[in-house]
């Protein structure tokens, strides 16, 4: 007898699935900002070369009218483990490489640099056709187990995959901010000349912190090529960084707890409104004759407005801790 679930619980597993992967950018994104005090802004880049290694590994090689010129085609599900260290070793590389020209810079300067930087790479993306398919994308990206384990039972047994890979990850860089280590990032992040004068090579940590950070998106991109099953250059756009920049204030920065708590949130309001029900419930209670296309229209609105209260009123996100939320260069808190 074949496995199936209900259509609520698949649209909730699909909505799970993709906040973990989110999880694992905010994640990322809280070693750079939460916990060192990089401002990145091109977070989108390192999780765009995590998903397309994942993909030019995995997908077939390439025939007569494939339309790329790479592809190794390994075997599923067996080199899953190899496809996802690749995507973060790559992202990893990337962050070094972007660290390189860019740690150095003061904190407003590093984010338009990092900005600039993840749109050049985007533009790349686009323009090597040969490797990524430009605009078309890569879409035979293997989804590993799923002709054996059919639709319904591969989906939850992928949403299980990453919750215990987005765990593990967690756990690791638990450890790694207790450590040392973790100690001398909050230092710079509170006052890097401090942390200069004390001997630290605050520069060398920075590029440390930026790598780690970007091998953590890298994975994630990982996971999602191989959940989607298509890599388009197109949707990694600057976007899907101010978005996980949202998970984490909403989550409070220097929180992983909180980094995944806003990833579900944001996550879960953004999926969920795309639902027929929602908006019909929705324009049903409103005081003026509205369409039903108002409410997701205006979604990115509503996460603006979100974002700007919890700003307002909890300064620190939801599970930060405001006794590390520096409000000013000088280290006022």
């Amino acid at each position: 007898m074949a496995f199936a679930i209900p259509g609520v619980a698949s649209f909730l597993l699909s909505i799970g699935t993709l906040a973990l992967i989110y999880a694992l950018l905010a994640i990322g994104l809280n070693v750079h900002y939460g916990y060192t005090g990089l401002l990145n802004f091109g977070h989108v880049a390192f999780f765009a070369a995590g998903a397309f290694t994942s993909a030019i590994l995995t997908v077939p090689p390439p025939g007569p009218n494939a339309g790329y010129a790479l592809g190794f085609g390994l075997p599923m599900p067996l080199s899953l483990p190899v496809s996802l260290l690749a995507a973060a070793v790559v992202g990893g590389v990337l962050a070094t490489l972007v660290g390189l020209t860019s740690v150095r810079l003061g904190s407003h300067y590093l984010a338009v640099a990092t900005f600039a930087l993840a749109g050049i790479f985007e533009d790349v993306l686009v323009n090597e056709e040969w490797l990524t398919r430009g605009t078309f994308g890569l879409n035979s990206v293997p989804k590993p187990g799923r002709a054996v384990l059919g639709a319904d039972l591969w989906q939850v047994s992928y949403f299980v995959f990453a919750l215990l890979l987005t765990g593990l990850v967690y756990l690791v860089v638990e450890r790694l901010i207790d450590a040392p280590f973790g100690r001398l990032l909050k230092g710079i992040r509170e006052e890097e000349q401090a942390a200069g004068m004390l001997g630290k090579n605050t520069d060398w940590v920075k590029l440390k912190s930026f790598a780690i950070g970007g091998m953590i998106a890298g994975l994630a991109g990982g996971v999602y090529a191989h959940y989607i099953g298509s890599v388009v250059a197109v949707t990694f756009v600057s976007l899907v960084t101010f978005l996980v920049w949202v998970a984490l204030l909403m989550g409070g920065a220097g929180s992983n707890r909180g980094a995944i708590v806003g990833a579900f949130l944001l996550i879960a309001f953004r999926e969920g409104t795309r639902l027929s029900a929602v908006n019909d419930f929705v324009v049903s209670v409103l005081p003026f004759e509205a369409s039903a296309t108002l409410v997701p229209s205006l979604r990115f609105v509503i996460i603006g407005l979100l974002l700007v209260l919890v700003v307002r009123y909890r300064p620190a996100g939801l599970l930060g801790n405001p006794d590390e939320l520096v409000l000013s260069e000088g280290g006022e808190r």
